[in-house]
């Protein structure tokens, strides 16, 4: 027997069919020197395991495809029995082991994950679904406690079942499954999980909803952050910003009541090519200049309008 190809045939001695001597056979000594060989591809057999106690040897090197002719021969003393040869096939010989499973609980219903056995000494992403192309798993499940087991065949590597009692704990087992060789594997350990209501929301609405309000808040703080720096700059840059303001000079001639009637007249007529600045100057009147309205004639002027050369 073989498996994940990696032990070949364990083999017992000291029966009819293995031709041992009588006297090998009838006393009964329990520590047999075993001699395990291969067939070669030039027709010659070479040793693999000679002089050991064990009743399997490992004939991993061999090639998974084609028939190997193994021979065996057990010793005592001086004494030894035929050679007894036997044809294994790795891919119709091989014992095929149990699958690895992953079962999550989504409302009332298993989600179920298979892994298929890997292959021994060989690369890490094969399996025995790249030997055998028909490659399938039977599961069966039932509810803890019962005799009544549900068979189901699966095709691929997921499978779902549905419709099951919510508050419920199911087991769950697999085994590999080649239906062109009518064959089948080990069955693996069986796994228990217990189903939920309807209205319990799964595990990756939850993780989804937990993702999408961090994401908000983190959005949320960036815009905050960059509210507050922008405030930050603008109360700095008025801080230190210099007003535009009225020069003394224009600010003493404003304040004669007698020059703002003159203001309009007191500019020099200029040439289209000049560049101006457009300056307006608003009057305010004063509780004094309400309680004596004649004492401030210039102050009615609403508005008066210059042109400051720059």
């Amino acid at each position: 027997s073989a498996l994940f190809f990696s032990h070949y045939p364990p083999l017992s001695f000291g029966s009819r069919e293995n031709k041992a001597p009588i006297g090998l056979r009838e006393t009964g000594v329990r520590t047999l020197r075993v001699f395990f060989s291969w067939f070669h591809s030039y027709k010659k057999f070479q040793d693999m395991c000679t002089s050991t106690a064990l009743t399997e040897c490992d004939f991993s090197s061999l090639s998974k495809y084609g028939d190997h002719t193994l021979r065996v021969r057990a010793e005592l003393a001086e004494e030894h029995s035929d050679w007894v040869n036997v044809t294994f096939s790795p891919v119709d010989d091989t014992i095929i082991g149990p699958p690895g499973m992953q079962v999550e609980a989504l409302a009332n219903s298993l989600h179920i994950r298979f892994l298929a056995p890997k292959i021994e000494k060989e690369h890490e992403t094969w399996t025995m679904k790249n030997i055998y192309n028909s490659w399938a798993y039977n599961v069966q499940y039932w509810k803890n406690g019962s005799d009544e087991k549900i068979p189901v065949t699966c095709q691929y590597d997921f499978e779902v079942l549905r419709n099951l009692e919510p508050w419920t704990t199911y087991c769950v087992q697999v085994q590999g499954f080649l239906p062109d060789r009518n064959k089948t594997g080990e069955w693996s350990e069986p796994v228990c999980e217990q189903t939920v209501n309807d209205e319990t929301a799964p595990s990756w609405i939850v993780v989804a909803i937990i993702l999408t309000a961090s994401v908000c808040v983190a959005c949320l703080l960036l815009l905050g952050c960059f509210a507050l720096m922008w405030c930050i700059y603008k109360k700095t840059k008025y801080a230190f910003a210099h007003g535009n303001k009225l020069p003394q000079h224009l600010k003493e001639f404003l304040g004669h009541p007698h020059h703002s009637r003159l203001l309009f007249f007191s500019f020099p007529l200029s040439d289209e090519n000049d560049v101006f600045d457009k300056l307006s100057v608003v009057t305010e009147v004063s509780e004094s200049s309400k309680q004596n309205p004649g004492d401030s004639c210039s102050l009615r002027t609403p508005a008066g309008q210059g042109l400051l050369s720059s």
